[in-house]
C-alpha cells in the first residue's frame, strides 16, 4: 500500500468542516498526511480536526472564507509558514445560492458563483505554485461536478463553475506538468451531503437518481474521499489534467 502513503505530506482541503471534503480530510490523514481543515468557520473545522487526532492523524485548522482573496492567500502563506511546504492541495468549497433556470438569474449572484467556484480556486492554486514548483513535487485536486459535463435546467450556473473547474485543471496541468506538479478535477455524482440535501432529500429526484444509476445507489462522502487520495499520493503520479468521474454510473446510463 506505500503508493497510497502520504506520510510527512502536507495537505491543505478548503470546505473541509463537513461532506465531501470533511471525507477528503479524514483520508488523507488516515493515510499519512498532516491536514490543514479549513472551511468558514473555525469551531466546525476544530470538530473535524479533533476527530483527526483522536483517530491518530494530525491536523491544523486554518480558518478561510474563499469569498475572499486575502484570507485564500493567507491559507497557503500561513501553512508554508507553519510547516515549510505545502504537497498536496483540494479546492473543495464551494457554493450555489441560486436554483432556478438562467432567465431568472440575477447578475450578482452569477458573479458570487464564478467567484467562489472557480476564481478563489485559482487563487489557491497560484499561491501554492511556486512552493510546489520549488520542491519539484505537488498534487492539486479540484471538486467539480457532473453538473460540468451536462446540461440542467436548474443548475445551469453551478454547471457552468465546475465545467470551468475541470478546464482550469487542464490548463494548469500543462502550465505546469515541467514542475511535476499535478492537477486534476473530481467530478461527483449526486452526494449525500448537506450542500446537495435539497435534491437527496426530494423523494422523487432521489428515486429517479438510485434507479437510472448502475449502481442503484446515490453517493456518499467516502465515495469520494479516497479518490483525492490516490490522485495525490504515487498512485496517482502520471495522472494529470483529468476529471475523474465518481457518479455510480449515472452518466454512462441510457436515459438517465
Amino acid at each position: 500500500m506505500s503508493l497510497f502513503d502520504l506520510k510527512g505530506r502536507i495537505a491543505v482541503v478548503t470546505g473541509s468542516s463537513r461532506g465531501i471534503g470533511k471525507s477528503i480530510a479524514l483520508n488523507m490523514a488516515a493515510a499519512g498526511a498532516t491536514v490543514v481543515v479549513s472551511s468558514r468557520k473555525a469551531p466546525a473545522c476544530e470538530a473535524v480536526a479533533e476527530e483527526i487526532r483522536s483517530a491518530g492523524g494530525q491536523a491544523v485548522v486554518i480558518p478561510c472564507n474563499i469569498s475572499d482573496k486575502a484570507q485564500v492567500e493567507g491559507l497557503v502563506d500561513k501553512t508554508v509558514e507553519q510547516f515549510g511546504r505545502i504537497d498536496a492541495l483540494v479546492c473543495n468549497a464551494a457554493s450555489n445560492p441560486y436554483y432556478g433556470p438562467l432567465t431568472g438569474l440575477d447578475d450578482a449572484v452569477f458573479d458570487k458563483i464564478m467567484r467562489n467556484n472557480v476564481l478563489s480556486n485559482l487563487w489557491l492554486c497560484n499561491r501554492a505554485q511556486p512552493h510546489m514548483a520549488k520542491q519539484g513535487d505537488g498534487a492539486i485536486v479540484i471538486v467539480s461536478s457532473i453538473g460540468g459535463l451536462r446540461g440542467s435546467p436548474v443548475l445551469g450556473t453551478y454547471a457552468m463553475s465546475k465545467a470551468a473547474d475541470m478546464q482550469l485543471a487542464r490548463n494548469l496541468a500543462v502550465e505546469w506538468g515541467r514542475h511535476n506538479i499535478r492537477v486534476n478535477t473530481i467530478a461527483p455524482g449526486l452526494i449525500k451531503t448537506d450542500f446537495a440535501r435539497a435534491l437527496w432529500e426530494n423523494p422523487q429526484i432521489a428515486a429517479t437518481m438510485g434507479e437510472k444509476a448502475p449502481l442503484r445507489r446515490l453517493g456518499e462522502p467516502d465515495d469520494i474521499g479516497g479518490i483525492a487520495v490516490m490522485l495525490c499520493a504515487a498512485a496517482g503520479r502520471f495522472i494529470t489534467g483529468q476529471v475523474i468521474v465518481a457518479d455510480g454510473g449515472v452518466t454512462i446510463a441510457e436515459g438517465a
